[in-house]
């Protein structure tokens, strides 16, 4: 290599051209680019191996850490600086890959690098003049020591046609919960790269989210200067330089995210956990973090830290301008080409962000307290929401700003280069790289109150009903009738001579509107009439289907539930005669309304989302897909112009949300704060106790939130089917071996069908969720998931495999990684999305 090729940025990024010809392995390297440091001498090691990243057609960044053999992996690095080496070989060395077997073949770079104890021992080497569309592999050597082989494959040159592309998109691995396990399944995928879309810290030790059961293989983490999150004890979350390097350093001794490494070149982006849980630029949001005056705290050193940490580790080709003092002094947003068939925008969507537009720190007015998350992120009043987002916007437009300066996730910078490289995009495919989910996710709490309020209704129908068909004789359709008419609010004896004018209708052959006549004529209204006769016939054919006594009862009281009283809530709201009786009416007030269910995400920046869309539409700008994470959950779905118009909106573009790798999943957060919100927490689980023999029972919470969302209703079979991986998490739990699970959660899930309670109460719960109808543009959802996402990109469309996995084995990851595989499906000139 012509040492003139070498340039050198900050003292840290270092760069080189490969060189035409080849070059001899095993000979010694061109000492330039360490700028005389002394080669590092003796025995040394790669603690974290070796990285690569940010393919393009002529360029890699590659990426390690060497410290001395006898030094702990994650501790600071120390002693002097020194050089070590670099070489890259296109020469076959899959044989190798992952070992430190001396790479062989002629290279086409051969470098000795600055190793230097400011930036931890870390190396960010920037090799060009590669060629396009070329597997490569490369070795680091510090003294006596080789690394592990890594390879990496360039992007195809800008105009070449490409049949096909294949990468996965990761997000959200979590080391204090859970299992890896998914990185060895995607470390044996045939992949061009991985896209990383962030979480990858944590930055909190011991919260209440990280307490769950984790493989044994990851052990405590200790913030080598952490400050606890409330008083002095608990949480702690990290602050100092120090802390941040601890955690890429510790995460990365894992040999299965350096397997992934060591394979496959990253495409990185930060989310918000690389700084601090829902952070907006440089402020945390924690619970009672806030300043004496109510205001977020604001904490630009922290956030500095984290910046340079993950530009230190991360091998991203962006810089940090260590000269400038503020805590924007990194730009890691950026695109790349893949040929004619994708163009990939990734988005910074953390630091360039307005506060949520009703902030943390607003103050409840019933409780003088700030909100927190309840209100402000999570389940926020949608018009109030609204309205507040218009304030905000008019204020900027008042002095002199763009509208949307104060009511933004991406800046107005980022949003103006957003537009810009979508609408200049010439591939086929425009694949967006965005940390949090662009599907609207509501929830209209009038119909979702009305639901359980009914089916709160339901056991005390069916034992009125039950009680009724005693003295009628042990005629249950009879018995319904009359229940039915009395909650309607006809008499006692209206009621009766009204079921009786019906039944004797039906005894003739009557029909439905003949046996309602009848009730009118005996006395009912039209309404009363209408849920008896309903009721009548419900029953009777229950009965005909040879169901007998509570069953029959049961029967009863759903149909009267939610053939009365659900449509009476939801016409009345507040009014309804049921909500005063349900003794709850002060509790539920609030609740009659539509809520956003997460304002983090898109939903919270719903004006700069249209304008976005807007943009799409007007330039005819198609074929976008947003690949997504942060939500702990699958989703997949269209993303619309407005999703407040009538029906929803016209789609634009697809959006494609991935599960977290191991992060604890949404529902399980939702089920955990919604557990004190009383009658509330039916809209997310529903607590089943399931026998099984020879083990007693296992405690499940049957997920409801994906009814409520708008997953399409369910038959007893997907029912049961959708509780599979949590089943069998928690039958190995309870020491079932491995090879048996999967064998006993087929025989428990066949009998789970028989259950009464489950037949009969959860499925008509989550059937009446599901027909809430919320959200319709959701195509698939699965919130309570772990995994990742496989894709494959051809010029006609491209197809998403949701790979969920498993639940931990004991304390290990289990044998059998992936438990099933959802397959999305976009299709070229469509912005729709199919599900197989």
């Amino acid at each position: 290599m012509d040492r003139r090729q070498f340039l050198k940025f900050g003292s840290f990024i270092t760069v080189s051209a490969a060189s035409g010809m080849g070059l001899t392995a095993c000979g010694g390297s061109d000492s330039a680019p360490a700028s005389g440091l002394p080669p590092a001498s003796g025995a040394w090691k790669f603690p974290q191996s070796v990285a690569s990243g940010d393919p393009r057609p002529d360029s890699i960044l590659l990426w390690t850490r060497a410290v001395q053999a006898s030094a702990d992996a994650v501790a600071v690095a120390t002693g002097s600086d020194a050089s070590i080496r670099l070489i890259v070989t296109s020469i076959d060395n899959s044989a190798a890959l992952g070992s430190n077997k001396e790479l062989s073949g002629a290279t086409v770079a051969d470098v000795s690098l600055p190793l230097q104890v400011q930036y931890d021992n870390t190396i960010r080497h920037k090799l060009t003049g590669l060629t396009a569309s070329t597997t490569y592999y490369y070795q680091f050597i510090a003294g006596d020591n080789r690394s592990n082989v890594g390879r990496f494959k360039t992007a195809p040159a800008v105009d070449a046609d490409v049949s096909q592309l294949q990468f996965v998109y990761m997000t959200c691995q979590d080391w204090s919960v859970n299992h890896w396990g998914a990185m060895s399944s995607i470390a044996a995928e045939n992949l061009d790269f991985i896209v990383h879309l962030g979480d990858y810290i944590y930055e909190t030790v011991g919260d209440d989210f990280q307490l769950g059961a984790v493989e044994s293989r990851h052990d405590t983490l200790v913030l080598p200067d952490g400050l606890y999150k409330s008083g002095n004890a608990g949480a702690k979350y990290a602050n100092s330089l120090a802390d941040y390097r601890y955690l890429y350093k510790k995460y990365r001794t894992d040999t299965r995210l350096q397997a992934l490494h060591e394979r496959f070149a990253f495409i990185a982006i930060w989310d918000d956990h690389e700084f601090s849980d829902d952070a907006w630029q440089d402020a945390q949001t924690y619970d009672n973090s806030f300043n004496a005056d109510g205001s977020d705290l604001h904490q630009p050193s922290r956030r500095r830290n984290a910046n340079q940490a993950w530009f230190e580790f991360m091998p991203a080709d962006v810089s940090l301008d260590a000269a400038n003092t503020t805590f924007q002094n990194i730009k890691i947003y950026r695109d790349f080409q893949f040929g004619k068939l994708m163009q990939l925008v990734m988005t910074d969507e953390r630091l360039y962000r307005a506060d949520h537009i009703i902030p943390e720190s607003a103050i409840n007015p019933a409780t003088g307290k700030p909100l927190g998350r309840i209100g402000s992120r999570y389940l926020v009043p949608q018009d109030l929401f609204n309205s507040v987002e218009a304030q905000k916007m008019a204020g900027a437009k008042t002095i002199g700003l763009d509208p949307l300066t104060t009511a933004t996730m991406l800046g107005n910078t980022q949003r103006q280069w957003w537009m810009d490289k979508m609408k200049a995009a010439t591939s086929t495919w425009k694949v967006w790289g965005n940390e949090v989910s662009l599907l609207r996710m509501g929830l209209n709490g009038v119909d979702a109150i009305a639901t359980l309020l009914a089916l709160n209704a339901v056991t005390t129908l069916a034992t009125s009903v039950g009680t009724t068909a005693a003295a009628a004789g042990g005629n249950f359709a009879v018995a319904g009738a009359i229940v039915a008419a009395a909650t309607a609010g006809a008499s006692a004896a209206v009621a009766q001579a009204g079921a009786v004018a019906i039944a004797t209708a039906a005894a003739t052959g009557g029909a439905a509107d003949a046996q309602a006549a009848a009730g009118v004529k005996a006395g009912l209204s039209t309404a009363q009439a209408t849920i008896a006769v309903g009721t009548f016939a419900k029953v009777a054919a229950a009965a005909s289907a040879g169901q007998t006594g509570a069953a029959l009862a049961a029967v009863a009281g759903q149909t009267i539930a939610f053939g009365y009283i659900k449509p009476d809530v939801q016409a009345k709201k507040a009014d309804s005669v049921f909500v005063a009786a349900s003794g709850k009416k002060d509790a539920l007030s609030a609740f009659f309304t539509k809520f956003l269910f997460n304002c983090d995400q898109w939903d919270g920046y719903n004006s700069e989302r249209k304008a976005l869309m807007s943009h799409l539409k007007t330039n005819n700008v198609g074929n976008v897909v947003a690949i997504t994470g942060d939500i702990h959950s699958f989703f997949a779905g269209t993303v619309n112009d407005d999703f407040d118009a009538a029906n929803g909106g016209t789609p634009v573009m697809v959006d494609l949300v991935s599960a977290g790798v191991s992060s604890d999943s949404f529902f399980s957060y939702l089920r955990d704060a919604a557990s004190t919100l009383g009658d509330i927490s039916t809209l997310v689980s529903y607590p089943l106790a399931v026998p099984v023999p020879g083990l007693g029972t296992v405690n499940l919470s049957f997920n409801l939130l994906d009814y409520t969302m708008g997953k399409a209703v369910p038959t007893a079979a997907s029912l049961a089917e959708q509780t599979r991986v949590q089943l069998r998490g928690a039958l190995a739990a309870k020491g079932v071996p491995e090879a048996q699970l999967d064998a006993t959660v087929g025989a428990v899930l066949t009998g789970l069908q028989a259950n009464s309670d489950f037949n009969t109460s959860l499925l008509g719960l989550a059937q009446q969720l599901a027909s809430l109808g919320n959200n319709p543009w959701l195509k698939h959802l699965n919130t309570d998931a772990q995994g990742y996402t496989l894709v494959t990109l051809t010029p006609g469309k491209m197809t998403a495999q949701f790979r969920q996995v498993n639940k931990l084995v004991g304390t290990t990851a289990p044998g059998t990684i992936v438990a099933r595989t959802t397959t999305a499906t976009v299709t070229a000139g469509s912005p729709s999305v199919a599900i197989s």
